[in-house]
């Protein structure tokens, strides 16, 4: 029946001295109840709705896991529900049946994003509020005005728990593992971001925020975490290659660490998700997309190994060369006073990533790490403390990352691949063919004399991803360790061949 269809049984108007006769399609429908059917059929009984089953009951009926449909973009498992009782909450736009929280915790799996969203759109349903990620979930009722969904040390706020997104859910689940870092040294000073490693307090960050753009080697820092701690840090080790560190939080533990993500499994166009301490503003999320992948960038840095690149696979810049449109997203107030540069791998995106994101954590659709966050660009010469997002965003690939505060953690350093060659751009050599990194020349005893690349030959790819001039090779060189081994394409005399090339190690 219709909200909007009036009944027999409505209470008599204030005076009125009988009841108000039955509509006429009311009073068909009750000469229907209570008439037998032709052709044999039983008599129609008046419906009666079925009992709104409670929450624990409606828990109970949960079956068990079953395959997620075909062409279905997420992964995991999903729980059956019960059909919806009349009377009960509509499901939420476009959602499947809710996840039960178990499922965010069995084995210690990771969260899939549909899988968080089910979880949140339940506990909006029942109207309880349960944990993601790490901490054992639970539920409590929420307050009339405003909903705080906590796990962790996180506090994401949630007004409207009808229209919780996977934004929302990616956010409880990442703000825990980011933090805000204060560094300072005499009167500068600056923040940036870091991002959980260990529940004991281990955190990466870039090298030009625990050494104020280079000016200092011994910072003083202070840690905030999303829920308001306070810890002291020391360093543990510093990558100015790669701009990179990990520091250790004193006396912490209990903190909770980002998944990491195989950021070589990113395609253009997937989901990201900055979060970091953008001017001093913690816990800030921001949206958007990977905008390009295998993208290079040359980067002016005080932090960089003393005498620039470590003189080779430096790109040819001719007579005074240019400003870098490039710049560090270290925040507030810090003037960078470049002596030098280094050339690294980034994932770029239109993510707002402004001053103060810079060590902070991009992530996928899931919540998992993808890169630390590290340089914006910029269309005019402001310093970068006037600077801020203009949709060109850049962070170092996740793997890359892993790969390196894995060894500072280790070693208090990290290595680096050596090609052993002067390059510069392809496209730049005169009767250019090609675009790519030109090798001007092979350093004797070098790795890549060792595999017979020589002056002339035109690098256009590297372990499978695209060359396209000197600072890619320079910054896919240094991302690997010291030591490893990899597979160079080049063009020499107008034909196509690949070498297996042993890389040397950088040395500082």
């Amino acid at each position: 029946m219709s909200e909007n269809t009036p009944t027999s049984n409505e209470p008599q108007q204030p005076g009125a001295d009988t009841p108000r006769p039955p509509l006429p399609a009311q009073a068909a429908a009750d000469a229907a109840a209570s008439t037998p059917a032709a052709n044999g059929y039983a008599a129609q009984q008046p419906y009666t709705a079925p009992k709104v089953p409670t929450y624990a009951e409606a828990a109970a009926q949960y079956g068990a896991p079953q395959a997620a449909p075909t062409g279905s973009p997420y992964t995991g498992t999903f729980s059956s529900a019960p059909t919806a009782p009349y009377g009960s909450a509509p499901a939420a736009p476009g959602a499947t049946a809710p996840a039960t929280a178990a499922d965010a915790h069995a084995g210690g799996g990771k969260v899939g994003a549909g899988k968080i969203v089910g979880i949140m759109v339940a506990a909006a349903l029942v109207g309880g509020a349960a944990g993601i990620g790490g901490a054992a979930a639970g539920a409590s009722l929420f307050p009339s005005a405003q909903t705080v969904v906590t796990q962790g040390p996180s506090a994401v706020t949630v007004n409207n728990t009808d229209s919780v997104n996977q934004t929302t859910a990616i956010a409880a689940k990442v703000v825990p593992s980011v933090v805000t870092i204060s560094a300072s040294s005499g009167s500068s000073g600056g923040t940036g971001s870091g991002v959980v490693l260990t529940s004991d307090g281990y955190v990466v960050t870039n090298t030009h925020v625990v050494t104020l753009d280079g000016a200092t080697g011994d910072a003083t820092l202070s840690v905030t975490t999303s829920d308001g701690k306070v810890y002291s840090a020391e360093i543990v080790g510093t990558d100015p290659t790669y701009d990179l560190a990990v520091i250790k939080l004193t006396d912490a533990s209990g903190l909770t660490p980002i998944d990491f993500a195989d950021s070589s499994n990113l395609n253009v166009g997937d989901q990201t998700v900055a979060v970091g301490a953008p001017l001093g503003l913690s816990n800030t999320v921001t949206t958007g997309i990977v905008s390009a992948l295998n993208r290079s960038i040359q980067i002016a840095s005080s932090a960089a190994p003393e005498g620039g690149d470590a003189q080779e696979e430096t790109p040819d810049q001719g007579e005074g060369g240019s400003e870098s449109p490039f710049q560090f997203d270290f925040g507030q107030g810090q003037q960078q006073s470049a002596t030098s540069s280094i050339s690294i791998a980034v994932i770029q995106t239109d993510a707002a990533i402004n001053p103060g994101n810079s060590g902070g954590a991009l992530v996928n659709g899931d919540g998992e790490l993808i890169g630390i966050n590290v340089a914006i660009a910029s269309t005019g010469s402001s310093s970068s403390s006037q600077s801020g997002s203009i949709g060109v965003g850049f962070s170092i690939p996740s793997n890359i990352t892993k790969r390196i505060t894995d060894e500072l953690i280790a070693n208090g350093v990290a290595t680096h691949g050596l090609l052993g060659a002067m390059v510069g751009d392809a496209a730049a050599q005169e009767g250019a063919t090609t675009a790519g990194a030109y090798i001007s020349e092979a350093t004797s005893g070098g790795a890549a004399a060792a595999a017979g690349l020589q002056k002339g030959d035109v690098v256009t790819s590297f372990n499978d991803v695209p060359i396209t001039d000197a600072t890619d090779l320079t910054a896919q060189v240094r991302a690997l360790a010291g030591g490893s081994t990899a597979t160079v394409v080049y063009q020499r005399d107008g034909k196509t061949a690949s070498v297996e090339v042993t890389l040397g190690t950088l040395s500082d």
